[in-house]
């Protein structure tokens, strides 16, 4: 049991990191394409979380570049889900494996 629950931890906290890498490499791809056509997105965390204050705020403002700026939006609140519950599930596994000791076990 704690020999899976070890596994658990170790293959989900690798995940976390690639998908960290993962998401953090095509957040950096979008951006490059945006800056490289010199559009200047100021973004703040209300338009990374509320699609409908982006639509109103900043798509208006680059509608040539309104898919490039919903895919770097989309991706970073993406990666933000995922290492979310990916550090939830690291944080319930170690728990997991640490109650025994708490608890007067081995």
């Amino acid at each position: 049991m704690t020999n899976t629950l070890l596994i658990l931890v170790i293959t989900t906290f690798a995940g976390m990191l690639f998908i960290n890498v993962y998401f953090r490499i095509k957040v950096i791809q979008v951006y490059r394409r945006l800056r490289k056509n010199k559009v200047s997105v100021d973004l703040k965390p209300a338009h990374l979380f509320d699609k409908k204050k982006l639509e109103s705020e900043i798509i208006p403002k680059h509608p040539k570049h309104a898919a490039d700026i919903r895919i770097f939006v989309n991706n970073i609140r993406f990666s933000v889900r995922m290492a979310s519950v990916l550090i939830f599930l690291i944080t319930l596994f170690a728990a997991i494996l640490m109650f025994p000791y708490f608890f007067g076990g081995e």
